[in-house]
């Protein structure tokens, strides 16, 4: 991070972590839209797994903690949304957050990248929270797009209710493309996977990093861009890795939304937490 880029930043670094809250196991080959054969990129070996092997997902949600804020990013799902849809719920997201001494009804800030099930079903734990979605997500998650039983597949009807009866509460801050949300905190509209879909930028010790969401599922998705196959619009991933890149100081400071390397890239803050929580503002090891 050069000086020029520093100065700009009217804020001192904050403290970012990722919050593990659930697993699942995929085919290797379903989290890909193209058969990784027949692409001329390698991904890195760690993140390298065959399409006939399994391939874990992991489930996060992220917290951003300074300068007299505590923004929460993406609500994760509860444990109705992970019957509905057969998934391993470690801990309830807002619960999981005691692990940083936050109590989600104290939560004034929550950053909903998108409203899929699993980054927007635990609101109603969150009650004091002012949302900030982007307003394209919310028209796509109620707009005509959702007839199409293929493009509501990772949306919860209720979930999206919940977020409709948030606007009537006066909870919903509804953003525009980029914009920022504290000083050293901006959101940023990506699209792709959904019409509306936003990455976090913060600014941390180790420069800016990003939280890209499900922008970028797994590693392996951006080193061959290759996206994940739940998407709206091909073009818009493949141009969105290149927009989280230059948004992040390093690559490696842009954040998949759920590979299960990022626990093992990034430090542990407290053993007894080792597995479900990590830093990531001073980069990883």
């Amino acid at each position: 991070m050069d000086s020029k880029q520093a100065s700009i930043v009217n804020a001192e670094p904050y403290e970012v972590y990722a919050i593990r809250y659930g697993h699942n196991m995929n085919k290797a080959r379903d989290n890909f839209l193209f058969d990784p054969q027949h692409l001329p990129f390698t991904p890195h070996h760690e993140s390298h797994s065959d399409i006939h092997d399994q391939m874990a997902l992991d489930y996060y949600i992220w917290a951003i903690i300074g300068n007299g804020h505590t923004v929460i990013v993406d609500l994760g799902f509860e444990h109705q949304g992970a019957k509905r849809r057969g998934r391993k719920i470690i801990q309830l997201p807002s619960s999981a957050l005691s692990m940083l001494d936050i109590d989600a009804s104290s939560v004034e800030d929550v950053i909903v990248t998108h409203l899929h099930y699993d980054h927007a079903g635990d609101l109603a734990s969150f009650p004091n929270a002012r949302l900030h979605v982007q307003e394209s997500e919310l028209a796509y998650a109620t707009g005509p797009y959702m007839a199409h039983r293929s493009l509501r597949l990772a949306f919860d009807v209720d979930y999206v209710v919940a977020f409709v009866r948030a606007v009537y509460d006066d909870r919903v801050h509804f953003v525009h493309g980029d914009d920022e949300i504290y000083p050293g905190i901006s959101v940023h509209h990506i699209g792709g996977l959904t019409l509306g879909h936003q990455a976090v930028r913060v600014w941390t010790n180790a420069g800016w990093l990003v939280l890209a969401s499900d922008a970028v599922h797994l590693y392996a998705n951006i080193e061959m861009q290759n996206p994940f196959p739940i998407v709206h619009n091909v073009g818009d991933v493949i141009t969105g890795y290149t927009k989280l890149n230059k948004l992040a100081s390093s690559p490696k400071l842009v954040i998949p939304g759920h590979d299960p390397l990022v626990v093992h890239r990034f430090p542990c803050p407290d053993e007894k937490f080792l597995g479900d929580i990590v830093k990531l503002s001073d980069g990883p090891h």
